[in-house]
């Protein structure tokens, strides 16, 4: 009760204080509502006014890219990757803005590989692809990809041990809120069938081109089996190959998700580049290349050591790793998850992503100035590449 008329206004009893402080003052609403998750957040925020200005300010100081993992495989109805992001996506702190997601293709297309399972309906990747895109903002630009292998941090601490998953049920998604001068934007170039040249006129409307402050380039070539698609992917490379930025990527079994684009879908059989460009004048990002000489813990932990001399800071830092299907332990023989130790050996606080493909983008290079890890005597890097791992560091900046 509110006390009896007789009663001074200041002897409001505690409920009624907590209600007028939650519904006056800023400061203390912005406190509580920084505890909540995005979604609970999202929900506060259509309570009144004031806690609509206070969820947006909170929000807008969520910078950290986050992510979900799956390592589990799961039961046979849907990918463990749809599971972990419909349970996690309750709990993450970041809106994001952009998504990339990659999962394994065994099981992603559903090769199941127990026959016994006949009853495990196949899997549909456009289906699994749907199911993950209807977990995410509207307004959210999402690249999924699915790949022979994948490398993942599990969730919890960017000090995770990265695994190396070459066989069996897993994947991530990285989660891109929106951060404070820097730009994600995704692309596609598919082969025209009708056309040998390729018109440079969409690398501008990518924003590859004009643009002085590009910094990062993830290029992944689908059905790069096909008939002309290693040409096609030098058409795309080689404009793009220049000292100031980093490319890196690799060859992928397809690509399942690309929101903005989803409305004119290629034919099935068509080959061509996704990706996404980051610009950003504060932007770092460094990479180098391990060869088919990188074959044991020594030559493996050498190669880190020069990506560690580039000095990129590792808060706010994620890593990747593209390596070659024929790498991993069989390449290393003694060892399994050789590349992914060697690296969380030289960065112990840098989550590490990526996947075994069939073929790699990449070289020895960093973005921080005009400083080139191994000056090439060639005038251009050569980017595409059987048989290696190409290990990127992205440091987006020195955000809260």
């Amino acid at each position: 009760g509110r006390g009896t008329a007789g009663e001074a206004p200041g002897a409001m009893d505690s409920a009624a204080k907590g209600s007028y402080v939650l519904a006056n003052l800023a400061e203390v609403v912005e406190r509580v509502l920084g505890f909540l998750p995005t979604k609970a957040l999202l929900r506060a925020a259509c309570v009144c006014r004031l806690w609509r200005e206070c969820a947006r300010r909170t929000l807008r100081t969520r910078q950290r890219i986050a992510w979900v993992s799956a390592l589990e495989p799961g039961p046979a109805e849907n990918h463990a990757l749809v599971r972990a992001l419909a349970r996690e996506l309750e709990k993450v702190h970041v809106l994001p803005q952009t998504v990339l997601y990659i999962a394994d293709a065994e099981t992603f297309s559903g090769h199941e590989e127990c026959h016994e399972q006949k009853k495990a309906r196949k899997r549909n990747s456009k289906e699994t692809a749907l199911a993950l895109e209807k977990l995410l903002p509207k307004r959210c630009q999402v690249l999924g990809l699915v790949t022979p292998g994948i490398v993942v941090t599990p969730m919890g601490s960017s000090s995770n041990q990265p695994q190396e998953i070459e066989e069996g049920e897993a994947g991530f998604a990285l989660l891109f809120p929106k951060i404070d001068g820097v730009k994600i934007h995704t692309f596609h170039f598919s082969k025209d069938v009708k056309n040998r040249v390729f018109d440079e006129s969409k690398f501008a409307e990518a924003g590859l081109k004009n643009n002085p402050d590009l910094r990062v380039v993830l290029l992944f070539g689908y059905n790069s089996w096909k008939t002309g698609a290693t040409r096609f992917l030098h058409q795309i490379v080689n404009p793009l190959n220049e000292k100031s930025i980093i490319l890196a990527g690799g060859q992928v079994e397809s690509f399942t998700s690309l929101t903005s684009e989803n409305n004119h879908a290629q034919p099935g059989d068509a080959c061509g580049v996704v990706g996404l460009a980051f610009s950003g004048p504060q932007i770092q990002s460094a990479t180098v290349l391990l060869d088919q000489d990188v074959a044991d813990e020594r030559t493996a932990e050498a190669a880190m050591q020069r990506l560690k001399a580039a000095n990129i800071p590792e808060h706010n830092t994620i890593g990747f790793m593209f390596a070659c299907v024929g790498r991993g332990y069989r390449h290393y023989k003694t060892k399994r998850n050789m590349e992914a130790d060697a690296f969380r050996k030289f960065f112990p606080n840098v989550p590490l992503f990526g996947f075994f493909g069939h073929g790699e983008i990449g070289c020895d290079r960093i973005v921080t100035g005009n400083f080139v890890l191994r000056e090439c005597n060639d005038i251009k890097d050569d980017l595409l590449h059987g048989y290696t791992t190409v290990m990127t560091l992205i440091h987006l900046g020195s955000s809260k």
